[in-house]
């Protein structure tokens, strides 16, 4: 187990953190990628620089699958509970160079995993909360499939940012999920997984969609942090 964890910590080390600092930043967002989407994607870049615009540093990793593909390593994504402790060893490596409140959290996948171990960071005193921006409800089309039994007992608070017609969980569908109280969500109108909306639909565009998240979010880890 010993020798486990120092590989982990290793790769992770070898792995480049990307930081988005704005000057005098009330808190710290620790923000993993997608399943498919590196983290300087252009939906994780979208993401970063609107919320670190609103005084939050953001603190973007890729998983060693992820890292290796820089490398012409290709692997597919493995199963989200292999990748709690590389989430871990980045939170253990951002909070030791954090001051103020740190949360974690991601897009898609890298929000699930964080879900997956925010309890236990939580309870002690380590991380404030959870930030999920498109939550992988279930697989597209396969809504038998669910990924939220953590999610009816989560203790931590949590807010997941999603569109009302994500394919992995629309606003119909996670409406009869019994989610625990802790969890708050914004939903998107007419957003799909990466939060576009169609305008000619909808009205909304991706630019006003990434302010709302932005407000969304900043407003929730100044209550959340303060």
């Amino acid at each position: 187990m010993l020798l486990e964890e120092l590989r982990r910590r290793y790769d992770l080390w070898m792995t480049q953190l990307l930081w988005d600092s704005p000057a005098g930043y009330t808190a710290t967002l620790v923000l993993g990628h997608g399943a498919g989407a590196a983290m300087d994607s252009s939906g994780m870049n979208d993401a970063a620089r609107v919320i670190a615009s609103r005084g939050i540093r953001v603190a973007r990793f890729e998983f060693a699958y992820m890292a290796g593909r820089r490398e012409g390593i290709r692997k597919p994504p493995p199963r989200a509970d292999t990748l709690l402790g590389e989430y871990r060893d980045v939170v253990a490596v951002v909070a030791a160079d954090t001051d103020g409140p740190l949360f974690i959290g991601g897009r898609s996948m890298g929000g699930r995993v964080a879900s997956m171990v925010v309890d236990e960071l939580h309870a002690a005193g380590t991380v404030a909360g959870l930030v999920c921006l498109g939550y992988p409800f279930h697989p597209p089309g396969k809504l038998d499939q669910l990924r939220t039994a953590h999610l009816e007992k989560l203790a931590s608070p949590a807010l997941i940012v999603q569109g009302t017609r994500d394919e992995f969980g629309t606003r119909d569908e996670v409406s009869g999920y019994a989610l625990s109280p802790t969890i708050e969500l914004v939903w998107l109108e007419d957003g799909d997984h990466g939060l576009r909306p169609r305008k000619a639909v909808s009205g909304f565009t991706y630019a006003q969609h990434l302010e709302t998240m932005g407000d969304a979010v900043a407003e929730w880890v100044r209550r959340r942090g303060a």
